[in-house]
């Protein structure tokens, strides 16, 4: 238990979060503080989508190897996270969705229209 509380300890070290407040996703996870358990939002995963508006069609791929992770449509209220990066994310309605990148909520695109983001790996 002391491990466990002593690798909970280090992202409050870091800087201030809300992920300091849940401890119990990292007991779950073996103690691992890595971003694996995409439970809590303050954790800066590659990507984020969250369907915000109307249902859209999703296309989330690796970028260098061409592994589709995600291809259909997204519901309203819906969020994926992804922990891989490159990748190439399109929504046929870019305004359907908040899109986050390594942490930072990217510009709305117009209600209606396509949106392309491309996600590069940490520190590309």
């Amino acid at each position: 238990m002391a491990l466990v509380n002593a690798v909970s300890g280090e992202p409050e070290q870091k800087g201030p979060s809300s992920n300091a407040s849940r401890p119990a996703a990292e007991e779950t996870s073996g103690g691992d503080p890595s971003p694996e358990t995409a439970t809590s939002p303050a954790v800066a995963l590659p990507l984020v989508i969250r369907v915000t508006g109307p249902a859209t069609y999703v296309f989330v791929r690796v970028a260098d190897t061409g592994k589709v992770l995600t291809k259909g449509t997204l519901n309203q209220g819906e969020t994926r996270n992804y922990k891989e990066a490159p990748l190439q994310v399109v929504a046929y309605n870019g305004g359907a969705v908040q899109v986050v990148i390594h942490g930072k909520v990217q510009p709305p695109k117009a209600d209606g229209q396509r949106g392309e983001w491309f996600v590069k790996p940490r520190g590309g």
